[in-house]
């Protein structure tokens, strides 16, 4: 009697021992910042769903005590994420000692996992000096509307001799994101594209159609606007009746399909594509930086498989480091079912692979000159 006691007693120590020292079920993210008060409320935002997808302000971590906040994802893991910590705001987000945000956190999940990130500065929410002001001549449209959609910002650059050639009339890029293309004080992440210097610089060599660069400003409803579903379409249909009209009408343009292109990164990328494949009559050309072509719920080569053969020019790019890795299967199908179409790569599309570059602004950044060259070029 007393060994069988004995051996219950072990079995339940060896029991509550392996309780304790379990495995975290899921992945647990860990934030430790020293500096920053225990009752702070830190925000987690990234690249799925279960983060808010880049949403900076939907998803509340937990106060774990001796400055240390936790959020835990336990359905649907992708093998690969990215993410941030802001105070609640993109103008308070994680930084380094020199107050630029932090570039994102790169999870590869593997089974249970508890990864821990050390902060020790964060922005301030007040304007800083960043490097590389707007560089020409830019004009701000407030708060325009549309049917189903959040109201927004629309920045236009015109290209550096608009004022002192009258008679020019130019083409034009539609892009999206718009508040990251030439301020680093209006992006998210305090990188821009550096789309003014950019071209600012290609004016001088002379080599290409500089057109007028028309940045649409994104919302917190950013992933409805640029996927897949109704409010995707509603927002194709405000920058194809609303914004295009409006520039047309204010501005010198070139407003034919030959001189219209559309453009953005990621799923500013996959909007890109959808517009011109879906409105070739008004697009020409689609510049599809890191695009999320097909990639967990999304799937937008099935589209191209299924349609027909748009009259467009496609140029296509990505990285290899981080979540260009997930993106990459889809650009690689995207690629195929082009072929099969009959589009010819180098003339119908372009494909540029960097595989050290990062799904980040200023990655995208050093890409758009050549971008530049490939698709308004005078040749």
């Amino acid at each position: 009697m007393i060994q069988s006691r004995f051996i219950s007693f072990l079995l339940m120590i060896l029991l509550l021992s392996s309780c304790i020292n379990e495995s975290p079920k899921g992945i647990i993210i860990e934030m430790q910042s020293p500096d920053l008060p225990d009752t702070t409320q830190v925000y987690i935002t990234g690249s799925i769903p279960q983060l808010g997808n880049w949403n900076p302000n939907a998803i509340k971590m937990q106060a774990m005590g001796n400055h240390v906040w936790q959020f835990r994802i336990t359905d649907s893991i992708p093998s690969l994420i990215e993410y941030k910590f802001t105070l609640g705001s993109w103008q308070k987000e994680a930084a380094g000692a020199n107050g630029l945000p932090l570039q994102n956190c790169v999870l590869k999940a593997k089974g249970d996992t508890l990864v821990s990130n050390a902060i020790y500065f964060w922005r301030d929410g007040r304007p800083r000096s960043f490097n590389g002001k707007i560089t020409g001549n830019v004009k701000y449209h407030r708060q325009m509307q549309g049917q189903g959609l959040l109201d927004r910002d629309v920045i236009v650059l015109l290209p550096n001799d608009y004022d002192a050639n009258s008679a020019k009339h130019y083409p034009v890029l539609y892009m999206h994101d718009g508040q990251n293309l030439f301020d680093p004080a209006t992006s998210s992440f305090g990188v821009d594209w550096q789309i003014d210097e950019t071209l600012d610089s290609l004016l001088k060599l002379g080599n290409i159609n500089i057109p007028i660069v028309v940045g649409i400003y994104n919302t917190i409803e950013r992933t409805p606007d640029y996927t897949i579903g109704q409010q995707s379409q509603d927002y194709m249909i405000f920058v194809v009746e609303t914004v295009k009209p409006f520039i047309d009408k204010q501005y010198r343009t070139l407003p034919q399909k030959e001189f219209t292109s559309v453009g953005g990164s990621s799923y500013g990328g996959l909007i890109s594509f959808k517009m011109a494949w879906e409105y070739p009559e008004v697009f020409s050309k689609a510049f599809c930086l890191s695009p999320a072509l097909k990639v967990r719920n999304i799937d937008y080569v099935k589209n191209v498989r299924e349609g027909g053969k748009p009259d467009v020019v496609f140029y296509l790019d990505n990285g290899g480091v981080g979540l260009e890795e997930e993106l990459q299967p889809g650009i690689d199908a995207m690629i195929e079912a082009l072929k099969q179409k009959g589009y010819i790569e180098n003339k119908d599309f372009f494909w540029v692979h960097d595989k050290n570059a990062r799904h980040f602004e200023s990655d995208w950044a050093k890409r758009m000159p050549h971008a530049f060259e490939l698709m308004f070029s005078k040749k």
